[in-house]
């Protein structure tokens, strides 16, 4: 008997249908893959199981867990299944930890209101989980908030609260998109892990199918609410044998078409930084002594010309957008100097970094956190032109939001809309027509495309391309993802512990990294053909058996 079981699952909200007829089942200690574009329906079916479902919505179907039929269980009974035998680790971690309760507190939370342990019990058992999902006491204490983690140490603490009361079933919702490979191969050990050891069943939604393809023992593809493949996880993804399918896995593995080879020569570097420091003070360890200051970004030096897109890659919390805020200006560095096209940034007042600021841009991880909701998209996309010396009037600066817009393939029409009227992919479209509009040098985009499934994700690696052609625009890619260097960059360089460690040619790097912190990035990074290649050798293993 499955330990879950969907049978023909039909979700609508407000009168719009979500999901038609799915049909999915996970048993004890199996891993099911769940995959397919934004909007497939993946996360509405996991909410559909944990019974957090928005109001007006209408569920009809069986969804039976452990032989309760879910559907019908009041809310009550509901409180008691969800953190205790169904656990959920959600895609965002911001939102779904508390901002004013230490991440002690709230990993101690569950254990204590399902078990009735007490306040000391619960606190060395939130330690012993925290520690093994990668934050040890000694560098994490039990009175960090969350603001004071970086995003793929936040999502620890949501997967530590998650498996904290060793649930039956554990529903995982792009439950590795902020982390760097290595830690997210971590993460993914420590999910099978729980499985073999506890016997759990897994549901997996992911949007990267090498992921899929390595963890999972069975796949479901779901498109447009429904379900259009399902089965073993190496036949299904080797075969291929729906055309969804097979877009999918192209999509995961595209590269774009770009110029690419050598960058001519300039007399001067676009951007220069040399030797940039940036301390923060340590915590107060008492009244009468500190500690000594925190160094995030250590004496990094580098350049990068006109036209040339570089991948700045590394683990969290390795210092990489610590060094891009102050590249764009927005944090001051303690030491060292940067300087864009010959002109220095380092301690000028926000009048004097007016021109410069034109010349650079920014395209963030969330363009929707990024985003003013209550703003058009006519007024999002032009609020960089303030920054251009000639104002232009009502009628110019309409057409050249209009001509960003089209340049991102968006219709001038769009800018009537709001930002929740537009897919992810769209609106990460919208957040590069804004970086684009003042015909910026210099582009940093902080993990742009970690948050899209495969197609969008493709569609923007295209654009980013496109636009690097036809503006000559520079890049500085701030990416977790080797896939996306190896696709759409010149250069790689390599950042831990705030240095960096290595640079050169994508290829070079990638291919036969010198140094341990790439060589630990490139053995860790997920490869889809690597994957099924595995599994398809396991299998053939276990068959002569």
């Amino acid at each position: 008997m499955s330990l879950l079981e969907i049978e023909k699952l039909s979700l609508d909200i407000g009168g719009v249908p979500i999901l038609r007829g799915v049909d999915l089942s996970i048993g004890a200690g199996e891993i099911m893959g769940l995959v397919g574009e934004s909007g497939s329906g993946k996360s509405m079916t996991a909410l559909t199981v944990m019974q957090l479902l928005p109001v007006g919505a209408r569920a009809s179907g069986r969804v039976t867990f452990d032989g309760i039929d879910i559907l019908s269980a009041p809310e009550q009974a509901m409180c008691r299944l969800r953190g205790d035998d169904i656990g959920m680790v959600f895609q965002e971690p911001m939102t779904a930890l508390n901002p004013v309760k230490t991440i002690g507190e709230q990993v101690a939370e569950g254990i204590r209101w399902h078990t009735g342990a007490n306040r000391a019990d619960a606190e060395a058992r939130a330690r012993t989980m925290l520690d093994r999902v990668g934050l040890p006491e000694a560098k994490f204490p039990l009175s960090r908030y969350p603001h004071e983690l970086s995003g793929g140490q936040r999502q620890r603490v949501v997967i530590a609260i998650a498996c904290a009361l060793k649930p039956k079933l554990l529903v995982a919702d792009e439950p590795t998109t902020a982390l760097d490979v290595v830690l997210q191969k971590q993460i993914l050990e420590l999910l099978r892990g729980l499985v073999d050891e506890d016997r759990m069943g897994l549901l997996l939604i992911s949007h990267d199918l090498a992921v899929v393809a390595d963890m999972s023992d069975r796949v479901t593809v779901m498109r447009h609410g429904e379900v259009m493949e399902e089965g073993e996880t190496a036949r299904t993804l080797s075969e291929q044998m729906h055309p969804y399918t097979r877009q999918l896995a192209q999509a995961s593995m595209h590269v774009p078409a770009r110029r690419g080879g050598d960058i001519p020569g300039h007399s001067a570097p676009l951007l220069e930084v040399s030797s940039i420091i940036k301390d923060y003070p340590g915590r107060r360890a008492s009244l009468l002594r500190r500690q000594e200051p925190f160094r995030a970004v250590d004496e990094v030096s580098f350049s990068v010309e006109s036209g040339q897109s570089v991948a700045l890659v590394g683990r969290s919390g390795c210092g990489k957008s610590t060094l891009a805020r102050m590249i764009l200006a927005l944090d001051r560095p303690t030491g060292g100097d940067i300087r864009l096209l010959g002109q220095s940034l380092a301690g000028k007042s926000e009048a004097a970094l007016r021109p410069s600021r034109r010349n650079m841009q920014v395209v963030f991880q969330d363009p929707y956190g990024s985003f003013d909701p209550r703003h058009k998209v006519e007024k999002l996309v032009g609020e960089p032109l303030h920054l251009l010396e000639k104002q232009p009037g009502a009628k110019e600066r309409r057409e050249m939001i209009a001509a960003a817009l089209a340049e991102v393939g968006l219709s001038p029409s769009d800018m009537e809309k709001y930002p929740h009227e537009f897919s992810g992919g769209q609106r990460q479209r919208i957040s590069i027509a804004r970086a684009v509009i003042t015909r910026p040098k210099l582009i940093v985009a902080d993990e742009p495309v970690s948050a899209l499934d495969v197609s969008i994700r493709a569609q923007i690696l295209d654009l980013f391309a496109d636009l690097n052609q036809k503006l000559g625009v520079a890049y500085i890619f701030i990416t977790h993802d080797l896939t996306v260097a190896r696709a759409i960059t010149d250069d790689v360089m390599v950042m831990h512990e705030g240095r960096i460690v290595e640079r050169g040619r994508t290829g070079d790097i990638l291919d036969h990294p010198q140094s341990e912190a790439a060589q630990a990035l490139v053995a860790a990074a997920p490869d889809l053909n690597r994957a099924i290649a595995r599994r398809l050798e396991m299998q053939g293993r276990q068959a002569g058996l």
